[in-house]
């Protein structure tokens, strides 16, 4: 298999629950002082949860609204969030780098509201049965009739606000057109960071995080270390392809996953769902490079380098990733 692909293994799965399951964010809020080793939900982790809950959300009214921790809401107020909810009908969710944005009308509005969603660290986004007693760290309850919407987050470092201003900083969407090498090139050019820093600016490329800025370098065979503005043309095209792929590649491995559990289990490899207690694995994820220190590199055998670069944790081959 080449680098930076990962692989899906199917096996039986039986729950009968609806539901789901990066570091923090940059924009919402600054990176952990501690460097965080921990699954988190990145771009294609956020994506695939969007494709789960779009056909579930879809025309649904929200009944009643319950906040367990306002902190979730910053800065939008429980008030103002319990009025532009109540009796409002989901009508679209898409996603912006690690946000989901849940489209949202209310009575004649001509125009729908955007709620921004976001993960922070350990935060799960699913339906529930309303019978169904909730989560220990709820943080946000919507009523839907038999179901509720819950916003889980044990830490309660994500977001589900009114407020749109970290939307206006984000740079272009990595899978989208307008992400071209000309545009990457040119960004790369002023910056004098290490590549691998210079992947986590949201102003620079939306919804890239630590695991796969780390494998996209690998695929690349860029070191990370190497100052942004120092990659020759071929290196740069490299990234930008090698962007693309493990993203996309990322993508599809999830896809093929049913976020249908929403209880406490333990959360599989490097995606952040959910899987029902005693159940078999349903799929295993082949990262390269990312938490494989000391292991062999899968293309020459070298064993791979932890380092820490701006408090996160950063693995590489020091072999194919020399330049």
């Amino acid at each position: 298999m080449k680098r930076g692909a990962c692989c899906v293994v199917r096996v039986p799965f039986n729950t009968t629950h609806h539901a789901p399951r990066n570091p923090a964010s940059d924009l919402f809020f600054p990176p952990p002082k501690a460097d965080y080793l921990s699954p988190v939900p990145e771009l294609p982790e956020v994506e695939v949860l969007v494709r789960h809950l779009a056909p579930l959300l879809e025309g649904r009214t929200i009944r009643a609204v319950r906040v367990h921790r306002a902190k979730v809401l910053a800065p939008t107020s429980t008030r103002t969030f319990t009025r532009a909810l109540l009796g409002a009908k989901f009508c679209g969710l898409t996603r912006r780098a690690k946000y989901l944005l849940f489209a949202l009308r209310q009575g004649k509005q001509a125009e729908p509201r955007t709620l921004v969603g976001h993960l922070g660290m350990t935060g799960r986004m699913y339906l529930l049965p309303a019978k169904t007693a909730l989560p220990k760290h709820a943080a946000v309850v919507l009523n839907l009739g038999r179901e509720n919407f819950v916003f889980e987050d044990t830490r309660y470092f994500g977001r589900l606000t009114l407020d749109l201003r970290a939307l206006e900083r984000l740079g272009p969407e990595p899978l989208g057109p307008e992400f071209t090498v000309t545009r990457f090139a040119e960004a790369l050019k002023r910056s004098a960071q290490a590549i691998k820093v210079k992947l986590l600016d949201q102003s620079l490329l939306a919804g890239v995080g630590n695991i796969y800025a780390s494998e996209a370098l690998f695929l690349a065979g860029i070191a990370p270390t190497l100052p942004a503005r120092r990659l020759r043309k071929a290196q740069v095209s490299r990234l930008w392809r090698a962007i693309r792929e493990v993203l996309s590649e990322a993508v599809a491995c999830g896809s093929t996953v049913p976020l249908n559990y929403a209880g406490q289990g333990k959360r599989d490899g490097l995606f952040y769902f959910g899987s029902a207690p005693g159940a078999p694995d349903f799929y295993e994820e082949r990262l390269r490079v990312y938490d494989r220190s000391g292991q062999p590199c899968p293309e020459c055998g070298t064993v791979i380098k932890r380092r820490v670069q701006a408090a996160r944790s950063t693995f590489y081959c020091p072999r194919c990733q020399r330049a």
